[in-house]
């Protein structure tokens, strides 16, 4: 007796429901719920929110990127006893070159490793920005924004 295997479906078959009766899975939580936000995409709004709180007192500032990066690239290679000894940066700023706009950097991993919540680390986070901005415009970081260092 010759039993013959059917063929095996080629290309997409219609969509079926679970086998449970339920229906195709769906997303967690609809895109404007802050829980479908990354911690990336929150952390990029609370550096975006530190810039436009001070672009409102300093224009010129629209001129420079500000950017989030995950972590520092450090000059500590592959030697472990270096890493220990070398401090990790929360930020930092490079001037405008010909051609290229000044920009500011956030090291977002090493800050949310710094803060233990939300409010801590939006603080955190504008000192450093106010910080970098500061070292930008040859200013004290007080002259930026009178309220650096006062707890909000």
């Amino acid at each position: 007796m010759d039993s013959a295997v059917p063929p095996l479906p080629t290309g997409p078959g219609p969509r079926r429901r679970d086998r449970h009766g339920r229906g195709m899975r769906g997303p967690v939580a609809p895109p404007q719920v802050p829980l479908s936000a990354s911690r990336a995409a929150a952390f990029g709004d609370l550096v975006q929110d530190s810039v436009e709180r001070l672009e409102r007192r300093w224009p010129q500032l629209s001129e420079v990127d500000f950017v989030v990066l995950d972590v520092p690239r450090t000059g500590a290679g592959d030697d472990p006893e270096a890493w220990a000894t070398e401090a990790v940066p929360l930020g930092g700023m490079m001037a405008a070159t010909s051609g290229n706009p000044a920009r500011i950097v956030v090291y977002r991993r090493p800050v949310e490793i710094r803060s233990k919540s939300r409010d801590e680390r939006a603080l955190l986070v504008h000192e450093i920005v106010v910080e970098q901005v500061a070292e930008l415009l040859g200013l004290s970081p007080e002259s930026v924004d009178p309220r650096y260092g006062q707890q909000e």
